[in-house]
């Protein structure tokens, strides 16, 4: 290339970032307000359907062509624009936590997607893209990204992004591969003075698995994690409990380590039923999350663009553990290039997953948060496609 040509290749590319910066200004009111509005009304996974469909007609608004139900889903959809070379994957999130409402931030996801999508819409041409927004239901456990990728969504696209809140900016997502198991173990009732020695105690049996759980955490790596709740342990203090179920995560550094640890926990759960004489029962509630595979060219370009922007990095907060958070993002990363950086909400000591998080998902450094991830996810999408069309 001449220096001429280069010159003008820069310019071009100077250009386009600044009017991808000066659409997510212009947008800063209308990406704000989806972020409200999804806080203010959470949906839990697979029931999102106001959630999805406000994030989806924000994406109709700028000119994106809409696919709801996607794949069957019923709250997952597929926004696209343009119709370059370049197939670029931005992924929306927009469940919220039984309970707890948006105390991981997935409205400012939502949000901060919608921004870049939205930036990148006008460039596409130029610049070469194809733009496809995914709406991603059930990232809190039921592995809506696995079913969509199942469905055969995400085949072929060159790069899979997005941000995800977090009280401190990390880049580099390193999360635990994860199943998620729905657990139940089947006694029989009886009056617990008058004919105790009649039932068989479902709970007792959950005791059991617990307590040998917490003996197994000595012999586990550093690297797994294995925590649940007993979602029903009984009805009533009198009667012997012949029905208890739970809820049970493991983690583990990879798929491989995973499948290696799920057999020592299951043999816990096992103990309770042999002690007992209850039926357990483990069902899967979704496949599991794998670890990620992060697409490195593409992770330092987001560094740099959030840099230039002012954002900080810092390596060694303890906040910065939300990078070890499991996501169905793991499994996309598995198949197609793919960056999940997390952009901090400078929310102190409230972490993820805490009402005291959910509280900071709104207001300024939340806002800012949002224009700041989604104009460095568009110019980071504007580096990749680019350096690929000069190749």
């Amino acid at each position: 290339m001449t220096t001429t040509s280069t010159t003008a290749s820069t310019t071009a590319s100077t250009t386009m970032r600044q009017r991808a910066a000066t659409t997510v200004t212009g947008d800063a009111e209308r990406l704000i307000r989806l972020s409200e509005q999804l806080h203010a009304n959470p949906e839990t996974g697979w029931q999102e359907h106001n959630s999805s469909r406000w994030v989806a007609e924000s994406l109709e608004e700028a000119g994106f062509t809409v696919t709801p139900a996607y794949l069957g889903l019923d709250t997952a959809f597929l926004a696209t624009f343009g119709s370059g070379p370049f197939r670029l994957g931005l992924c929306a999130e927009y469940d919220a936590l039984p309970g707890l409402g948006h105390a991981c931030g997935h409205n400012l996801i939502s949000a901060i997607t919608v921004g870049a999508a939205r930036a990148l819409a006008p460039l596409a041409d130029a610049a070469g893209l194809t733009i496809e927004v995914y709406g991603t239901p059930a990232e809190e456990g039921g592995g809506g990204k696995i079913e969509l990728l199942e469905r055969g969504a995400f085949a072929g696209l060159d790069l899979a992004m997005m941000a995800h809140p977090a009280p401190v900016d990390v880049a580099e997502a390193e999360p635990f591969a994860v199943s998620h198991s729905h657990v139940e173990f089947r006694g029989k009732a009886a009056h617990a003075a008058a004919y105790p020695e009649q039932g068989v105690n479902a709970a007792d049996a959950f005791t059991i698995a617990q307590v040998a759980i917490g003996l197994l955490r000595q012999q586990l790596p550093p690297t797994v994690r294995v925590h649940g709740v007993m979602t029903n342990g009984g009805e009533a203090p009198n009667a012997i409990p012949a029905l208890t179920e739970g809820r049970w995560y493991v983690r583990a550094e990879s798929l491989a380590q995973l499948a290696e640890t799920e057999e020592k926990v299951w043999r816990c759960f096992e103990a309770g039923a042999l002690a007992t004489g209850a039926t357990l029962t483990v069902e899967p509630e979704s496949k599991p999350y794998a670890e990620f595979r992060t697409f490195a060219p593409a992770l330092a370009s987001y560094r740099r663009n959030a840099e230039e922007l002012g954002r900080v990095f810092d390596d060694h907060s303890p906040a910065r553990r939300m990078n070890r958070a499991s996501t169905d993002m793991g499994n996309v990363s598995q198949v197609v290039n793919a960056i999940h950086p997390y952009v901090g909400i400078n929310s102190g000591t409230a972490l993820n997953h805490q009402p005291e998080f959910a509280a900071h998902c709104v207001g300024g450094d939340a806002e800012k948060a949002i224009l700041d991830a989604a104009t460095a996810l568009a110019w980071t999408a504007l580096d990749v496609a680019g350096e690929a069309t000069a190749r």
